[in-house]
């Protein structure tokens, strides 16, 4: 009789897990360069300068993800400017209101970064550097003025910018190297793909289908992005384009086979494996092998191959990459929304409670002189960001990193000559930024040693035992505040994201029944209101398979962004995981009825009409859908 396995709790099982991929080479150079501006600052004296712009290039770094440089444009960029508004923001605030007037001023702040951080990522991004700057300029005591201290903020992080933008990534010199993150984004579409079409069948099929949906996703991001002109300016980007449209029809088809559940032949994988070769190459397809056509999916896939063919074989085209640009109404609602007001009231209440209680201990000097009182409220932000991780995983993990961090600068701080030897360190840490944001206990010991080198260069004594004690006082403010019962319903994001899916999925549904031209939907489940909302996205005068293709990439990219934050509540305390119960089930009813949809699109393309097979499982997934909302 076997012994039965011990399993960690979600939320001590999350502390432990890390990501995993290739050690990204060009990142590592990039963020050893980082320390560039505080060496040419240290040699001019001007070293409070240095800090600052070091303090810019290292949030910079924490963005500087894998992707395409158009797209580091804006996740490294619009961070960067708010991170620079902070700077104002708290620098004034400090110089100009007392304890209790910049308290509530840092707390205010706190409700608009927690609330616009709902928007997105990037959003996310920028509601942190917000934050952390505002502290910063508050607290820390440098001679230099507000506007000077942002420039300086802005001058570090544009210099890594400029590295991300300048310099070729290892083994890219293949066609234009400017879109080396473009090219490998799109090839792995075509990868995606092709593991699909070989997992049809089996019990790997959703995960592959999942795993395609993110590869989707990675390659719209990596070819959108800020440009000085409306459409792609050169021949490669245009081809590019192209390619990524291509490969649309070739998911839907794969996505369409894996539902049938039936295994196909693994000749029809071997099609998307060479336009991938093609895509990281910059060289034409050559001969692709043509899958049997004895199926509607299978027909469907063939066409595909075709056209790809022929999207490779031209030189542009393809500016469409069916994205739907969020309106400013519904981006006003996303941040006055249940999820941005939950998340919103909750960082201001840590970001405020933090603040007082540093002020609080820096004015009664309860523990010594130290002039560093804006670590506190720095370290809570970034411990209450659920973008990092279960609650109390992050206060495991930023302890013990702060812990190891703060212990290893002691011994450096030892042996190391200054400023030469704690700027090296800066750069050795810098370059280890992009690995270490993988887990976040890494993360948090290297930028502790960061800091803490910053903080010596600026003329301060060594503080790695000051540093340990705020982290873990501000652990503890976290995880009070962070249990504490909220006005409204507790699990308001993941709701907002699910409703965002929700809809995303009827409207995709409501465009492939209306393509029937019949308007006997009713008795398939869809009611007239979303026919309607169709129409009405069709009136602008897009091509009905183009805004099929857009309809279906909003629909399964909002899906994948509502299971991430169930996977996160999941996680949490079950105190708190409790008002996310059900979610993974109706998140399971969405996903089945997206991909009926395809389905039946697919289908509809081959026979003008829709089968009754199809009629019926659309009609249950969303009477299942029915069904569980009424439960929740």
């Amino acid at each position: 009789m076997s012994r039965p396995v011990f399993v960690l709790p979600p939320w001590l099982g999350h502390a432990f897990r890390a990501q995993r991929g290739p050690v990204p080479w060009s990142a590592v150079g990039r963020g050893g360069l980082a320390a560039g501006p505080l060496l040419a600052a240290v040699l001019a004296g001007q070293a409070s300068v240095g800090v600052v712009a070091a303090i810019g290039a290292m949030l910079a770094g924490i963005n500087d993800r894998p992707g395409s440089r158009r797209a580091a444009v804006r996740r490294m960029g619009v961070p960067a400017v708010a991170g620079a508004c902070g700077l104002l923001v708290g620098t004034y605030g400090g110089e100009s209101m007392g304890a209790v007037g910049l308290t509530l001023l840092l707390t205010l702040v706190g409700l608009v970064a927690g609330g616009v951080s709902a928007v997105g990522p990037v959003a996310s991004g920028a509601g942190t550097q917000l934050l952390v700057a505002s502290a910063i300029g508050a607290g820390m005591p440098l001679p230099e003025t507000g506007w000077q201290r942002a420039l300086a903020f802005l001058g570090g992080a544009g210099w890594l910018l400029l590295l991300r933008l300048v310099l070729p990534s290892p083994g890219s010199f293949v066609g234009d190297f400017r879109f080396d993150g473009e090219r490998d984004a799109v090839a792995s579409v075509y990868d995606a793909v092709a593991d699909l079409l070989g997992a049809a069948g089996t019990s790997g099929a959703n995960a592959r289908r999942v795993a395609l949906t993110a590869a989707l996703d990675h390659a719209q991001d990596a070819l959108t992005g800020p440009r000085l002109r409306r459409y792609a300016s050169s021949s490669a980007e245009r081809r590019l384009h192209a390619q990524y449209a291509a490969a649309l029809p070739l998911a839907e088809a794969a996505t369409a086979l894996a539902w049938a559940g039936e295994a196909v032949p693994a000749r029809a994988a071997e099609g998307p494996r060479r336009l991938a070769s093609a895509v990281r190459a910059n060289t034409p397809t050559g001969p692709l092998p043509a899958p049997s056509r004895s199926a509607p999916a299978l027909r469907a896939l063939d066409d595909a191959l075709l056209h790809a063919a022929d999207a490779f074989d031209r030189a542009g085209g393809g500016d469409d990459l069916h994205t739907r640009r969020r309106s400013v109404s519904s981006l006003v609602r996303t941040v006055f929304g249940a999820g941005g007001r939950e998340y919103g009231l909750r960082v201001a209440l840590c970001f405020g409670a933090g603040s007082a209680v540093a002020q609080a201990l820096y004015y009664s000097r309860w523990y010594g002189q130290h002039t560093h009182w804006y670590w506190l409220p720095a370290t809570v932000v970034f411990l209450v960001k659920p973008d990092l991780g279960p609650l109390v995983s992050r206060v495991l993990c930023r302890a013990a990193g702060t812990v190891l961090g703060a212990l290893l600068f002691a011994g450096f701080a030892a042996v190391l000559p200054r400023p030469e030897g704690l700027i090296a360190l800066v750069a050795v840490c810098g370059a280890l930024i992009p690995v270490a944001t993988r887990h976040f206990a890494a993360q948090t010991a290297v930028v502790t040693l960061l800091v803490l080198a910053l903080v010596m260069v600026g003329g301060e004594p060594q503080a790695s035992a000051g540093r340990i004690g705020e982290t873990l006082l501000a652990c503890a403010i976290v995880l009070v505040v962070g249990h504490l019962p909220m006005p409204g319903q507790r699990g308001g994001g993941v709701r907002a994201r699910l409703g965002a899916a929700e809809n995303a999925a009827r409207a995709y549904l409501a465009h492939v029944l209306s393509e029937t031209g019949s308007r006997e939907t009713g008795s398939w489940g869809a009611d007239s209101r979303f026919v309607d909302s169709a129409e009405s996205v069709d009136s602008r005068g897009t091509d009905s398979r183009s805004t099929r293709w857009t309809l279906r990439r909003e629909a399964y990219r909002t899906l994948a962004e509502a299971r991430a934050a169930i996977a996160l509540a999941a996680a949490e305390l079950p105190p708190i995981a409790r008002h996310s119960e059900g979610t993974e089930e109706v998140a399971g009813a969405l996903e089945r009825l997206v991909d009926t949809t395809t389905a039946c699109a697919v289908h509809l393309d081959d026979s003008g009409r829709l089968a009754p097979r199809y009629a019926q499982e659309l009609a249950g997934a969303l009477d299942e859908l029915a069904v569980l909302r009424r439960a929740g």
